[in-house]
């Protein structure tokens, strides 16, 4: 009884069941499959309407086997006409496992057939090659240029290429035709061929064998743009991957030819052109010089200021940076306006022609130190030593050290840019890189030296705390570069007063005085010999003159004054009087002058016989020698007898006066007066005691 109450509610669970989602059985009792009616339900209702064609093909494609499926994927051309490959996946963006097993033999298939044909090509062009290359030496120019075409027609198949690369015979009969031609269109196809064959390695060396490279120079002078640009580039070819090439084409008068070709406003085939150029002239002098001579740095010049290009911009620039290093073209790179043209792209976005027109305005900035007009390229230049980059740092350093020499305007126009504090800030990050470091301590000297606003310059870098990084620089290890320039910059500085304190507590002094008895010792060491002390290219004597004179200037302040004397310096300063250098006699003078106000240095100075040297140096030829000697004479002989002080009274009054004989004639007459004078004096004094 139970049995059958639970099949009757199963019966009703089931009706249930279908009227809620199914209008057919469900399978539950029946085992049929379930199927889900779109008619009955409530989303797809009515929105979805299949075609009896649409069924028809499913079912036909359905009844295809799975090796039948297979081979129409992998293979379709062998299914028969009109039959398509069924789809097998339900997204077709996404590939099924079908297609994607399919893929490899498609793409053997498609290799065959690239075989198949670069065969077919290789055995035309073989068979072709013997004949072709007969026809290309007729005497008939028609028979020439249809033959010619052939050829170029060859050339735009892989393998036909490969084949007539290899035929020494008929790369010779190419050049031969285009040395020859008398049309246009001969030449145009025969030079299309080499530029082909220019683009195998073994293509170049046949060329080059065939002798090629003289006839395309000759191309060079062709009215035809399209030959021209085959010439330029196969030769272009030619010089960057064939050994030789650059000799042969120098040979050729190629760069005659290709120099002229910069007049030309197209800025791709320039672009090739300079960049041959460069391949030439890159460790030739001789080439640097036939640019020059063929006006070849007006050219470039116009090039840099003309265009925008970046390519070609870059290659240029590669060209006048080579051309740069050499004496004759750099001045007239720089008359060109080449200055100025360069650093019009200082400020742009590549960073190649960046560092290209950097590298070129430093070498050429020594020859420019007269060029007028740099305004803006000094201001980019102080811009640039903000950059963390060291080639570029460099090179605006070194650029402005040359520019801010022996120029006033551009020292007075760096300084009120704030290139002392941009300098300043170089020489800290420099840390130990001398070719920072030098060229930013010069351009510093300079700037503090000879023009309106030194004073300012000397007093800006106390104000930016550069005194204390720049005494530094005299320390261990010496890099006697750098030290020269510093030794420099710091006399500079002594000149305003405001600085001295501040050099004074740096430890300037004895930095400077080391470095003089360092110098001094290494030129004794070598005093036997007649060639001078060289270290990093420095000569020592000038190590001693700077210092000597970097010491003169700080001695003019008492508290100064006293230091250096208290670190036994008269005796050394004495001795350099004797020196054979000229200069280094005068600061050597020029700093016991300064000592000598003291009295008790005066009395060392004496004490250490400078009596003697000093004399003979009141009679140099040089004013300002015998001026300090005067000087200290003058003031170690103040505490001496009369006599002394008369004796040395007239050497100084012979040395004063000996270039004007009639004021040298009043002199001793108001000398004799004097003694006159001076005696009466005395006879009186003695005749008033006694009595």
């Amino acid at each position: 009884m139970e049995m059958m109450s639970i099949e009757a509610d199963s019966v009703v669970k089931v009706a249930e069941w279908q009227q809620t989602y199914y209008a057919t059985d469900s399978g539950i009792q029946s085992g049929a499959t379930t199927v889900q009616d779109d008619e009955s339900s409530t989303e797809y209702s009515g929105n979805k309407k299949y075609t009896n064609s649409t069924t028809t093909g499913t079912e036909a494609q359905y009844s295809l086997t799975r090796a039948q499926r297979v081979r129409a994927a992998m293979f379709p051309e062998t299914l028969v006409e009109g039959e398509a490959a069924m789809p097998v996946q339900s997204d077709p963006s996404q590939q099924s496992n079908v297609q994607r097993l399919a893929e490899p033999s498609q793409l053997l298939k498609t290799a065959l057939v690239h075989l198949i044909n670069y065969q077919d090509d290789a055995e035309l062009a073989t068979r072709a090659v013997p004949e072709l290359t007969k026809l290309l030496g007729d005497e008939d120019p028609v028979v020439v240029n249809k033959a010619a075409m052939i050829v170029n027609q060859l050339t735009r198949k892989e393998a036909s290429l490969r084949v007539l690369v290899q035929s020494p015979a008929m790369v010779a009969s190419v050049v031969c035709a285009m040395t020859t031609a008398t049309d246009m269109e001969t030449a145009r196809c025969t030079a299309s061929v080499l530029h082909s064959l220019s683009h195998q390695r073994e293509g170049l060396l046949a060329i080059f064998k065939a002798g090629g490279i003289p006839a395309l120079v000759r191309m060079l002078s062709s009215p035809v743009e399209s030959v021209l640009f085959y010439g330029i580039t196969t030769l272009h070819n030619l010089l960057l991957h064939q050994e030789g090439a650059k000799m042969a084409v120098r040979l050729a008068d190629g760069l005659q030819r290709i120099v002229p070709l910069l007049k030309k406003s197209n800025p791709k085939f320039l672009a090739i052109t300079t960049d041959c150029l460069q391949l030439l002239s890159y460790g030739n002098q001789e080439s640097k010089l036939i640019i020059l001579a063929n006006g070849g740095p007006e050219c470039l010049v116009f090039i840099m200021r003309n265009y925008n290009y970046e390519k070609l911009l870059w290659t240029t620039s590669r060209v006048l940076k080579v051309l740069s290093v050499c004496p004759s073209n750099k001045p007239a790179i720089v008359e060109a306006g080449g200055m100025q043209a360069l650093g019009q792209h200082l400020t742009g976005s590549s960073q190649r022609l960046i560092q290209n027109c950097l590298w070129t305005l430093r070498n050429l900035s020594d020859a420019a130190t007269k060029q007028e007009g740099l305004d803006g390229l000094l201001q980019i230049l102080v811009t640039q030593l903000g950059s963390d980059d060291v080639n570029m740092l460099t090179c605006a350093t070194g650029i402005l050290s040359n520019l801010t020499c022996n120029n006033s305007r551009n020292k007075t126009l760096v300084t009120q840019y704030g290139g002392v504090e941009a300098l300043i800030h170089a020489v800290l990050r420099a840390g130990e890189k001398e070719d920072v470091a030098e060229p930013a301590v010069c351009a510093l000297r300079h700037l503090t030296s000879r023009h309106q606003d030194a004073e300012l310059a000397q007093n800006a870098v106390r104000l930016h705390y550069g005194i204390p990084a720049i005494v530094k620089l005299l320390g261990q290890p010496h890099y006697w570069p750098v030290v020269k320039a510093t030794v420099g910059l710091i006399r500079n500085l002594a000149l305003c007063p405001a600085n001295q304190a501040s050099l004074r507590e740096a430890g300037a002094i004895p930095r400077l005085v080391n470095l003089l008895l360092k110098a001094h010792q290494d030129t004794q060491r070598h005093a036997s010999s007649t060639q001078h002390t060289y270290q990093d290219g420095v000569r020592m004597e000038e190590i001693v003159e700077g210092c000597t004179g970097a010491l003169h200037i700080l001695a003019r302040d008492p508290i100064n004054r006293g230091e250096i004397a208290s670190m036994q310096t008269i005796p050394l300063f004495v001795q350099l009087l004797y020196s054979y250098v000229e200069n280094v006699k005068r600061v050597s003078a020029g700093v016991l002058c300064e000592l000598a106000l003291d009295k008790h240095s005066a009395e060392l100075i004496d004490a250490e016989g400078a009596s003697a040297p000093l004399m003979e140096l009141l009679h140099s030829n040089n004013e300002g020698i015998a001026t300090y000697a005067a000087a200290v004479l003058f003031r170690i002989s103040e505490d001496k007898s009369s006599d002394y002080r008369k004796r040395v009274s007239v050497e100084l009054t012979h040395s004063l006066f000996k270039h004007d004989p009639a004021a040298w004639e009043m002199v001793k007459y108001l000398c004799l007066w004097m003694s006159v004078c001076f005696c009466v004096q005395r006879c009186w004094h003695k005749s008033h005691t006694h009595s």
